[in-house]
C-alpha cells in the first residue's frame, strides 16, 4: 500500500503535518528551483532540480517515472536532475517544509491535512484514477463479496488505514460495533494463517502476494464499493504551484509521455525496467521488501492498468480528473470526516492546458 502504507501512526502524522506548516512559506519561497517568470514558458527553458516523494517503494507503481528518466523526457522538458525518493511516505510532511516539490500520494492523505490542518496543498492531477484498496479474503474462506459480508467478520486493518476503512463503513452503513477490527501490519499472513477473516490491501500488491501463494482470493474493491477517490496523485504546495505553473507543466508532460510507455511497450520490457530501478534503489540503501518477482511486477502492472486507464482518460488523458469523478472523491473524503470542496483540494487547470495545447498527448493507448 502508499499513502496510508506508512507504519507510523495517523496521530504522529498530523503532528508532522502541523509541525511542518508554520515552515510552509519561508521554505517555498527560498526554493532554488526557477520559477515561471525566472526561466520563462518558452521552449528550451531550464527549470534546475526538483524533488519527487514517492508514496512506495521503487517499484511497478513508478514505471511511468522510470521511463521519463530512461528516455530523457524530464531533461528534454527542461530539468537538471529530478530525484525520486522512495517511500513509504504520504509527502505531506515534506511539501511543507519545502522538502520535496511535488508528492504522488492520495486524495485521503492530502485530504486529511487540508482539513484538519488547514494545509495550503492542491491535488493538481491523479495517476490512478480509482483507488486500489480492498478488501481482500480467502475464495474457500470467508469470501468477503459484499460489504454486507463485512458482518461478524474479523478484518485486519493497518492502524494507519483506519480511517479510511471507516470511510468503507460509512458509505456503506455498517457500524463498526457489528464487526471485529484486528490491528495488522502490511505483511498478509494472517489471513493466510486464518487469523482474520478478511484484510486491508491493495489490488496491485498484497492481493496478488496473497492469490500467487497459492491462495484463490474475493476482493471487495473500494472503488466498486462506496469509496471512489483519486490516488497516486501530483501533489504540491498552493505557493509552489502559484509560482511554478510552467515548471509543473513541462514536468506533467514529461510524466504523460513516461506513462504513455507503460500502455504501449511489451510487458516483459516493463518488467525489466521496474527491475533496474528496483535494484538501483536497493543498492542506495533505500527501504526494501527483497528481491522482486518478475511474474507479481508482471501481475502489478496489469493491474494497476486498470486503475489508470479509464474511459474519461481515453477521452480527456492521463492524469485528467473529471467532475463527476472529483464529486466522487470529495463524497469519499466526507464519509471519513473530511469535508472539503473542489476548489479546495483540486487545481486540474495546467493538466486541463496541457492537452488543449497538446491534443495529441490524449492518445496513449496503442
Amino acid at each position: 500500500m502508499h499513502t496510508t502504507r506508512s507504519t507510523r501512526r495517523r496521530g504522529a502524522a498530523i503532528v508532522a503535518i502541523a509541525a511542518a506548516a508554520a515552515l510552509t512559506f519561508s521554505a517555498c519561497s527560498s526554493s532554488t528551483t526557477p520559477t515561471a517568470a525566472e526561466s520563462g514558458a518558452a521552449e528550451g527553458a531550464s527549470y534546475g532540480d526538483i524533488s519527487v516523494q514517492y508514496s512506495w517503494i521503487k517499484n511497478e507503481e513508478f514505471a511511468g517515472e522510470f521511463y521519463a528518466y530512461d528516455e530523457g523526457y524530464y531533461d528534454e522538458a527542461g530539468f537538471g536532475t529530478v530525484t525520486g525518493i522512495a517511500g513509504p511516505d504520504t509527502g505531506v510532511a515534506k511539501l511543507l517544509s519545502g522538502t520535496v516539490q511535488v508528492a504522488l500520494s492520495d486524495a485521503a492523505s492530502i485530504g486529511a491535512a487540508v482539513a484538519e490542518q488547514d494545509a495550503p496543498l492542491k491535488i493538481i492531477g491523479a495517476t490512478f484514477q480509482k483507488n486500489p484498496f480492498t478488501i481482500v479474503s480467502l475464495a474457500d474462506g470467508a469470501n468477503i463479496a459484499t460489504p454486507e459480508d463485512l458482518k461478524g467478520k474479523k478484518i485486519g486493518v493497518q492502524d494507519s488505514n483506519a480511517s479510511v476503512f471507516a470511510a468503507l463503513l460509512a458509505a456503506n452503513d455498517i457500524d463498526a460495533s457489528e464487526l471485529t477490527i484486528v490491528p495488522v501490519d502490511f505483511d498478509p499472513t494472517p489471513l493466510m494463517n486464518g487469523e482474520v477473516d478478511g484484510f486491508m490491501a491493495y489490488l496491485t500488491n498484497e492481493a496478488i502476494t496473497v492469490e500467487m501463494a497459492g491462495y484463490p482470493v474475493t476482493n471487495l474493491a473500494y472503488a466498486e464499493n462506496g469509496v471512489p477517490y483519486v490516488a497516486e496523485t501530483f501533489s504540491v504546495t498552493d505557493q509552489y504551484l502559484a509560482e511554478n505553473k510552467d515548471l509543473l507543466k513541462a514536468f506533467l508532460i514529461a510524466e504523460i509521455k513516461g506513462w504513455t510507455h507503460t500502455f504501449t511497450d511489451p510487458i516483459d520490457e516493463i518488467v525489466t525496467k521496474v527491475t533496474e530501478h528496483y535494484n538501483e534503489s536497493a543498492a542506495a540503501g533505500d527501504l526494501t521488501f527483497g528481491d522482486l518477482d518478475p511474474a507479481k511486477v508482471k501481475a502489478g502492472i496489469e493491474a494497476q492498468a486498470k486503475l489508470i486507464s479509464t474511459e474519461e482518460t481515453e477521452a480527456n488523458g492521463l492524469f485528467t480528473i473529471s467532475d463527476e469523478l472529483k464529486d466522487q472523491t470529495l463524497a469519499s473524503l466526507k464519509a471519513a470526516g473530511w469535508d472539503l470542496s473542489a476548489d479546495q483540494l483540486f487545481d486540474t487547470t495546467i493538466i486541463d492546458e496541457i492537452y488543449a495545447e497538446n491534443p495529441d498527448l490524449v492518445n496513449y493507448l496503442p
